[in-house]
């Protein structure tokens, strides 16, 4: 097959696209922090070393979002992916061969709140915000690193579900009785939209953008069919035979997230997100429906 490098391929999915990489053939390298890794950020050299040659370069890297927005937390949200695209990028313009395509992370979280209509990739409307000012900055960086024979695709990822993701606060709340809609702020009940798309769904897309060179610039990567939080909410319900589940409003939201460490936006920014340009592209998800997905990923 080919050679891929994968920056930040220590978190939940870095290390599942790093396996379904290897496992399909690829040789697989990493730029990280940790000892593992086979170049470290601040080794511009070996850093060059890989990418030159190498036919995908996959930048994942960057501070979780599941935390407090505190001044320090918010600094190094920013940094963690501007300060590594852009050393990416310094190390794509040097190389005499660099990568055919560069794929970056970016956040469907970019678009406002939409609980009336769905955000495409044709007229999608970019939102305000600390998340969007992240997203926003992100890909300008990524953008600015143009050059010529390098395709650069921004990946705009809906929630991803899997072992470890953010699907987990909300199993948990499931599994103790909690799992009942939730409201608070613009979202009134549970009818602000989740889109997210499977795990292994983001792999297939990532294989089928590399194949599709028509494909560059800014993609949604979600599942065709998001649903509304309260609907989201009984499917893990009924997934995980529990028969009943408290709704939680605004307030109580805001002290379990105090408690837990991290931010309400995951639950009550409404995110109607269409993959309308990967699925033009005849792209075919393996898991369109939410119910199939949580099944597969819960029962595994």
């Amino acid at each position: 097959m080919g050679r891929i490098v994968i920056a930040g391929a220590s978190g939940f999915m870095g290390r599942y696209l790093r396996r379904r990489y290897q496992e399909d053939g690829w040789q697989v390298s990493t730029v990280g922090r940790g000892a593992d890794a086979d170049a470290r950020w601040g080794d511009e050299r070996g850093i060059r070393s890989l990418l030159d040659g190498a036919d995908v370069l996959l930048n994942l890297a960057g501070k979780s979002v599941n935390c407090r927005y505190g001044h320090r937390n918010m600094a190094r949200i920013f940094s963690s992916r501007l300060l590594t695209t852009a050393e990416l990028g310094r190390a794509v313009e040097a190389v005499e061969h660099p990568p055919a395509l560069w794929l970056n992370a970016s956040t469907a979280t970019i678009y406002r709140h939409a609980d009336d209509r769905p955000m495409t990739d044709e007229d999608g409307v970019i939102g305000s915000g600390f998340s969007v000012n992240v997203a926003t900055s992100w890909e300008r960086e990524f953008f600015a690193h143009d050059r010529a024979g390098v395709r650069q695709v921004a990946l705009r990822t809906a929630i991803v579900l899997g072992d470890g993701s953010a699907l987990t606060p909300l199993v948990m709340l499931t599994r103790v009785g909690l799992g009942g809609r939730q409201s608070g702020g613009k979202s009134k009940g549970g009818r602000q939209m989740f889109s997210w798309i499977h795990l292994e769904d983001v792999y297939r897309a990532l294989r089928f953008i590399e194949r599709t060179p028509s494909i560059e610039g800014t993609v949604n990567v979600s599942a065709p069919n998001p649903v509304q939080n309260r609907e989201l909410m009984r499917t893990l319900r009924r997934v995980l035979g529990m028969p009943f589940g408290i709704p939680l409003f605004g307030w109580m939201l805001e002290i379990g997230a105090f408690l837990i460490r991290t931010e309400t936006e995951l639950l009550l920014k409404s995110r109607w997100v269409l993959p309308t340009r990967l699925q033009r592209e005849g792209f075919e998800f393996a898991y369109p429906e939410v119910e199939p997905a949580l099944r597969d990923i819960l029962h595994r």
